[in-house]
């Protein structure tokens, strides 16, 4: 500790402060405007063709060499400044099937029709939108300040990180061969229950690995009256879940975090009708790749056995939507938090501990690259204070009622990804 504590200081000491606030001032209303049409237009995954465009036309006005429809809608530009480290700043572009309810004047009114025939609200409702702004602005104050820093600057905007997939159609794509293989990959993710102009860490693992499980179970329907006739797939499917909670407690070490939630069971149309299967849909969660596997092994087991024990045919089981873990690189993690603290000041860089929701940004370093993605705070104190004063939770990620505190937040964001970049592309 004492060593890593001394590393943070000597980084600090060499590392420019002030790298933006008069630029920020200055074009803060373009960056405004920028962002609320991001938000009042958003698209969701694997659809984001306005977006993209919108994002490829800001790189390109700032000098880049941007080349869309990578791996489907991603967008790539890159900007060389004499030999150096090349460094990947990603954002992602797509958005939520939820309907706002912020009260925004620039609130989203977007609807769409979705995969399943339902038509819903669409909005940016985890902050991509803000991403998008974030790392626009940071590469475009990059690219007006060629002086500060010299290597290789890769801007990547990522479709349907939502759904798990934008990242790695834009790795099979040759997003680390067509263009220059990064040194270190950047990233920011907003997260509302911290002050706007803080910025959150975490070394090691900071994000889950996800995988989404389908299971159908398989029975024999018939007339509510003679449930004797039938093979009743709801009790097969209670059992189930019940058994699914005994993988985390009674198979998994209590020092190893592991999550199996049950997000849905869909079952039968009357109430005197026994129908002829139930659906479950499963979301499993850890940070080890053998504590996942693991627990995919034991859903088996147990979706099996749980039919079995009832006669019925054997259930079906489908895994889907993986996302690794997001394991930020210890000694990036390092540079990148004390020139945040340089930048920032101490009080504003705040650690943080893991989360188990995903992101698929965790992708790069599974071919490679070390990464850093840190947390933005997005909710000003005042809001927060008033919040807490009330008892009332501050509106969560994936909420119809999230909306980051605009300005604070925008300057923050620029700031420490403005100075990361310097410090790892130094001249």
């Amino acid at each position: 500790m004492r060593t890593r504590a001394i590393l943070l200081t000597l980084l600090a000491s060499n590392l420019p402060a002030q790298v933006g606030p008069a630029w920020i001032d200055a074009e803060l209303p373009r960056w405004r405007e920028f962002y609320r049409d991001l938000h009042r237009h958003p698209e969701l995954s694997f659809r984001e063709v306005r977006t993209a465009g919108k994002v490829a036309e800001v790189l390109a006005a700032a000098g880049l060499t941007v080349t869309q429809n990578v791996g489907g809608l991603g967008v790539v530009g890159v900007l060389e400044n004499g030999a150096g480290p090349t460094l990947l700043v990603r954002c992602d572009m797509d958005a939520l099937p939820i309907g706002e309810r912020t009260g925004l004047d620039f609130m989203s009114e977007v609807r769409v029709e979705s995969e399943d025939g339902r038509v819903g609200g669409v909005m940016h409702a985890c902050g991509h939108d803000l991403h998008m702004t974030s790392v626009a602005a940071s590469v475009t104050w990059l690219a007006s300040h060629r002086d500060r820093w010299r290597g290789t600057l890769v801007c990547v905007a990522q479709p349907a990180e939502e759904r798990a997939g934008g990242a790695k159609a834009m790795l099979e794509d040759g997003l680390l061969t067509r263009f220059p293989r990064p040194d270190h990959a950047l990233a920011l993710h907003v997260i509302p229950d911290l002050p706007a102009g803080t910025i959150g860490w975490c070394a090691g693992p900071a994000m889950a690995n996800v995988e989404s499980v389908d299971v159908v179970v398989h029975g024999r329907g018939g007339h509510g009256a003679a449930p004797h006739l039938t093979i009743d797939p709801i009790p097969i499917a209670c059992k189930l879940v019940l058994d699914l909670q005994t993988i985390v407690s009674r198979e998994i070490a209590p020092t190893s975090p592991a999550v199996v939630t049950v997000g849905a069971i869909q079952g039968g149309s009357k109430h005197n009708i026994i129908d002829a299967e139930c659906r479950l849909q499963l979301t499993i969660r850890s940070y080890d790749d053998a504590v996942h596997e693991h627990i995919k092994r034991a859903i088996e087991r147990k979706a099996r056995a749980a039919a079995a024990s009832a006669g019925a045919p054997e259930p079906e089981l489908a895994f889907s939507e993986f996302t690794p873990a997001l394991v930020n690189d210890q000694e990036l993690t390092a540079r990148c938090v004390a020139a945040f603290r340089k930048e920032l000041g101490d009080d504003a860089v705040v650690a943080l501990e893991p989360a188990m929701v995903a992101e698929d940004f965790g992708r790069l370093r599974l071919a490679g690259v070390p990464i850093h993605m840190f947390r933005l705070g997005t909710t000003a104190k005042a809001r927060l204070d008033g919040h807490r004063a009330s008892g009332t939770p501050v509106p969560a990620l994936h909420s119809a009622e999230y909306w980051p505190d605009f300005e604070p937040s925008l300057r923050a964001a620029v700031q420490a990804l403005c100075a990361a970049a310097i410090a790892l592309m130094p001249r």
